[in-house]
């Protein structure tokens, strides 16, 4: 059962039809349905407009054209029964730092009907010594981590994260993807926005990737990866030009692609025969190849081989 239907969306910031670049497309015709009990991600670069989608499907912004419901609700004209059955955390979220920890989860289990015990949220992420601490003593990693149980607050259905780890440590970041894998696993649903590939690769059931305000890839990570036709990723930065057709050319490169100025990645069923090759043609040119790795594909390789760069530049 679908628990969000997203069709034909578009937002437009100044004139669309203006010229030198005085109109954006933040949201130029978005399509898709989230399912009950999964976790879909929302894959793209800093400005893809995952932020201005995600802000319209909750409510808080208005689209130019297209339809969304939430829950079989319009966002827009059902705000108020929605915010009951929703929990958002926001890219950037104000938690009111001269507010004791304890007070703040106590002020947010106001606006709701039937809370849920703030003490039991404070336990589960492990801040029950810091309830009385204010706001401004927590570390950035505390601060998203009561970020997060804010969101849980009204015992939702549907969980919106928007970038819920960014600029977290790799400890506190896998924490907080246990906590979402343990609200799926009690049958709530969750919409993710992320600029980080294992984050998508780790958590999601689906993945729609976004650029410039297009979906233009989803589908389970796995089908995904499964999608570029090459099981490894070789990349290196010739010391100068090298031609990408010629690249091509080697024996057991499925493609090959200039991701930024001299830095080339190589995709490929095979890696051996490939490396030889390779060394011997920038042997031939009279060329170093610096920084080689190889490396198994991922999300980001998709990204890569659909827009010829990088989601972080």
């Amino acid at each position: 059962m679908s628990v969000i239907t997203v069709d034909d969306l578009r937002k437009y910031y100044g004139d669309p039809s203006a010229g030198s670049g005085r109109g954006v497309k933040a949201v130029d015709g978005v399509s898709f349905e989230v399912q009950q009990g999964e976790i879909f991600g929302f894959l793209g670069p800093n400005g893809a407009g995952k932020t201005t989608t995600i802000e319209i499907i909750e409510g808080y912004r208005k689209p130019d054209s297209g339809s969304v419901t939430v829950l079989s609700l319009d966002p827009r004209k059902d705000g108020y029964e929605l915010k009951e059955r929703i929990g958002i955390m926001l890219q950037e979220t104000s938690l009111y730092p001269d507010l004791r920890v304890g007070e703040l989860l106590r002020l947010f289990a106001s606006y709701y009907r039937r809370p849920v015990d703030p003490d039991a949220l404070l336990e589960m992420i492990g801040l029950e010594e810091k309830k009385w601490a204010f706001v401004r003593e927590l570390s950035g990693g505390q601060r998203q981590r009561l970020a997060f149980i804010l969101t849980l607050m009204n015992d939702p259905e549907l969980l919106f994260l928007d970038e819920p780890t960014a600029g977290l440590d790799p400890q506190s970041r896998r924490a907080i993807w246990e906590w979402i894998r343990l609200a799926r696993e009690k049958g709530k649903t969750v919409f993710l926005t992320t600029h980080y590939i294992e984050e998508a690769e780790n958590l999601c059931d689906r993945v729609a990737i976004i650029d410039h305000g297009k979906i233009i890839a989803l589908n389970t990570p796995k089908r995904l990866m499964a999608s570029l036709d090459a099981r490894h990723r070789i990349e290196f930065v010739a010391s100068g030009p090298m031609d990408s057709a010629r690249l091509e050319g080697i024996p057991g490169v499925d493609k090959a692609l200039e991701a930024d100025r001299g830095e080339f990645v190589l995709y490929v069923r095979e890696t051996q025969p490939v490396l030889r090759e390779l060394m011997a043609l920038a042997e031939r040119d009279g060329l170093a190849l610096r920084d080689l790795r190889v490396e198994g594909a991922t999300l980001e390789d998709v990204f890569i081989r659909l827009t010829g760069r990088r989601i972080r530049e």
